[in-house]
């Protein structure tokens, strides 16, 4: 069974990870997103919210499940039985800074990294830019999943 982790802190989620998502699915039996809890952090939205902005969003795909966690990635893959992370990569900054990270985690697991490079109509969307539309008022609504969009 090939099951992949696609962690993340998801706040929010956007269109992009949403994209990176639907096209895993055909490549994996099971995708487990992961979200990322780091106690110094402040997040616009709760866990609970950004649960089930994904819940939402992917009720129809029962080879996609959310959890949350905290510590290292590879060892929720462990835990898990997953042998896979999958990550979204959107440009080559965010290539440099996941290629490290995925050596890191190759060298301390057996866990390999799938990259799958964001469509081109998504690549310029990241949750920093979705939180300073919100902070700001803006229409966020054209880069995020409609269970996002806040009512």
């Amino acid at each position: 069974m090939r099951k992949a982790i696609f962690p993340g802190s998801f706040d929010p989620l956007t269109l992009g990870h949403s994209d990176i998502i639907k096209r895993s699915i055909p490549l994996f039996d099971e995708i487990i997103i992961a979200i990322g809890v780091n106690a110094e952090k402040k997040y616009m939205f709760s866990l609970e919210d950004r649960k089930r902005f994904i819940k939402e969003t992917f009720k129809d795909e029962p080879s996609v499940s959310v959890i949350s966690y905290e510590g290292l990635t590879i060892d929720l893959c462990k835990k898990l039985g997953a042998d896979f992370i999958l990550r979204g990569l959107r440009n080559p900054a965010d290539f440099e800074f996941e290629k490290a990270i995925a050596h890191t985690n190759r060298r301390l697991s057996k866990i390999e990294t799938i990259f799958l490079l964001t469509a081109a109509s998504t690549s310029f969307i990241s949750s920093s830019i979705v939180r300073d539309v919100i902070r700001n008022g803006g229409d966020y609504s054209v880069l995020v999943p409609e269970a996002v969009r806040v009512k």
